[in-house]
């Protein structure tokens, strides 16, 4: 699995200009499963990035996590979006592929998966909608912006 994490002071997504998630301090985290990935990639990216530790502690030093740091009075909010662009490839020319993303059903899953986890793991978590167009608001903190991918387990040959 595939996320782009950006360290947000604010982040709103809208759909058909209605608002339909918003976090104040956080992460703005966006998904994109793979072909092969399963739940166990799901889980290990959620439990990476609930433990990224790139937001300021009292020296100054990126040393907290989300969990970590109090935005008013409550932890960190996580903002979760798909976005099944982060599998371009383009290795073919200027034209990406997205042959590498999961197929819309399998993404879904996948997707409806890690936000369900991460709202068991985590207090504050919005979304937006998967596969609907959707404008993306964020005032990025930093800026800190982290990829991060967790690879599918190789089959057993055996």
């Amino acid at each position: 699995m595939l996320a782009l994490v950006q360290r947000v002071s604010r982040a709103k997504v809208t759909v058909e200009s209605e608002p339909v998630g918003e976090i104040g301090r956080g992460f703005l985290v966006l998904v994109c499963a793979e072909q092969g990935d399963t739940r166990v990639e799901a889980d290990k990216l959620l439990a990476k990035l609930l433990k990224l530790r790139v937001f300021s502690d009292a020296q100054g030093k990126m040393n907290l996590s989300l969990q970590d740091i109090d935005g008013k009075g409550t932890l960190g909010g996580l903002l979760i979006v798909s976005q099944f662009t982060l599998a371009a490839d383009l290795k073919g020319g200027n034209r990406p592929s997205f042959t590498n993303a999961a197929a819309p059903a399998r993404g879904r899953e996948l997707f409806d998966y890690f936000v369900a986890q991460a709202r068991v793991a985590h207090p504050i978590v919005q979304t937006g909608r998967f596969a609907t167009e959707m404008a993306v608001e964020l005032v990025n903190d930093g800026p800190v912006t982290i990829p991060m991918r967790v690879e599918p387990m190789p089959s057993d040959p055996h």
